[in-house]
């Protein structure tokens, strides 16, 4: 075994003692590593970590996906369970991040400033197209736009108070794992779209990725898009699906992905 993730807290539970809530965050043990990747929006996982064995005080390094709330927002509150050393994360991660709801910009990101992880002494190390973490995992980043049909969607800007752009999700990022049966990609949100994630894994590594585990930002989606997405994951070689946070109950159910929920196991 290369890896083992365990989710911390994802959209659902089927255990009535853990708590769910909008968000992921996983708890992944290397041979040579381990580390949190995403935080969840509040403390709710850390209080799961604690009903499931896990001791957060061995934990000294965290990986952010990206600046969004639901994936960060409990990184503060995990400060109290583990003497993190090392946060990593995309570049230009500390852009304030909003979503346009029609009438005003609500604020999406994570209430994180540089001078918080000076403030406990963490160093930031930034992943820019690739990162080792250890001799079989790696943090990806700055991805491929290689296919047209996946689009960031239009309602996200990052910006300050008075000047708005566009957010193009340069700051997110993808874990890589080489596992024994193959290559696997473990994404988060899929914001900048999960085969342009994928394909760009697959390209760095020069090997196909035959398991994709995570979000992949299809939820409201409709048929002919899924459709796409799933051929072309199948043609770049995906054949086993674990899905769970962003994705949506059509796409999980048409490539039979394995129910992921808060607590599960996934090893790789």
């Amino acid at each position: 075994m290369t890896a083992r993730i365990q989710i911390l807290v994802e959209d659902k539970s089927f255990n009535p003692e853990l708590e769910c809530e909008h968000g992921l965050s996983m708890l992944v043990e290397g041979e040579g590593i381990n580390f949190i990747f995403d935080c969840g929006q509040t403390g709710m996982a850390w209080r799961n970590a604690e009903k499931l064995g896990v001791d957060l005080s061995k934990i000294k390094k965290a990986v952010i996906s990206h600046a969004h709330y639901d994936h960060g927002g409990g990184f503060k509150e995990l400060l109290k369970y583990a003497r993190i050393k090392t946060l990593y994360t995309g570049e230009n991660f500390f852009n304030k991040k909003f979503s346009w709801d029609g009438t005003k910009y609500v604020f999406k990101g994570v209430k994180l400033i540089t001078q918080d992880l000076e403030r406990f002494h963490i160093t930031h190390k930034i992943c820019g197209e690739m990162l080792q973490l250890d001799e079989k995992i790696f943090l990806v980043g700055k991805f491929n736009r290689t296919y047209e049909f996946e689009t960031v969607s239009d309602e996200f800007f990052i910006g300050m108070a008075k000047k708005k752009l566009p957010d193009d999700f340069g700051d997110e990022i993808c874990m890589a794992i080489r596992g024994d049966d193959g290559l696997s990609v473990v994404a988060a949100c899929s914001h900048v779209g999960i085969v342009n994630i994928v394909s760009t894994v697959a390209e760095r590594f020069n090997e196909p990725v035959t398991r994709l585990v995570g979000g992949v930002h299809l939820r409201n989606a409709d048929d002919e898009l899924i459709d796409k997405t799933i051929n072309a994951l199948k043609n770049l070689g995906v054949r086993d699906f674990k899905l769970c946070h962003c994705s949506g109950e059509k796409i999980c159910d048409k490539v039979n992905s394995e129910t992921i929920s808060t607590g599960s196991v996934i090893e790789i």
